[in-house]
């Protein structure tokens, strides 16, 4: 999608392509990204599945534009505002919570996330990263890291609320007891399922920032 040249020659018809994106995103939130056809987004906007090819090739660009759209909910400064760490964990906490409030954008995340509002989000970060200190493949391996942690966590999370998180841990739980022989650890300290979400994810975040930190001294 974000590789093509942008079509002209065309008057700009009734349904718009904002329109298409914002009725994506509305019906993504409410079903999934599974759910999604031409078909059913253009009974959505009430037209005919043709007009929404006057502007888009495929579902997957669909799904390029709605996932670019729900990124651009990330709040990204036009630069580095304070210190580095404050910095990147502002912009990682708003990065989680907008894949919260929309699960499928953790289904679609094998996408090439080229779209203008993800490379502002990234370029942020490297900057963030780069004003540490950070240069060439030292840079990519903690924006990498950065990355991997907030998406694995959101993963994790989502997965939870879609299988039943309570019914979810009862059974980890009771299948780790069983076995507490092989899983001892596990039987002592829980499950990893389920936990209060939230302030794991910001203690883990503290960890991985202090290992980061600890690279630039």
């Amino acid at each position: 999608m974000w590789l093509r040249a942008p079509r002209e020659g065309r008057a700009e018809p009734v349904v718009t392509l904002g329109r298409i994106v914002g009725a994506a995103v509305e019906l993504l939130d409410e079903e999934g990204a599974d759910r999604l056809t031409m078909r059913r987004l253009a009974e959505r906007l009430g037209t005919a599945a043709t007009t929404l090819y006057l502007h888009v090739e495929t579902k997957d660009d669909v799904l390029d534009l709605a996932l670019d759209a729900v990124f651009g909910e990330v709040p990204v400064p036009p630069g580095p505002r304070g210190a580095w760490r404050d910095d990147v964990t502002a912009l990682i906490t708003e990065w989680r919570a907008t894949m919260l409030r929309h699960p499928w954008s953790v289904t679609v995340l094998d996408r090439p996330l080229l779209g203008p509002n993800v490379l502002a989000r990234t370029e942020y970060l490297h900057a963030a990263l780069a004003g540490a200190g950070f240069t060439g493949p030292e840079l990519t391996a903690a924006a990498y890291a950065l990355a991997n942690y907030v998406i694995g966590s959101a993963t994790m999370q989502v997965a939870g609320a879609a299988y039943g998180e309570a019914g979810w841990r009862r059974a980890a739980e009771l299948r780790v007891r069983s076995h507490v022989e092989r899983y001892p650890t596990l039987a002592a300290h829980g499950a990893p399922i389920g936990n209060a979400w939230d302030p794991v994810f910001v203690t883990g975040l503290g960890y991985l920032l202090d290992g980061i930190e600890s690279r630039t001294r």
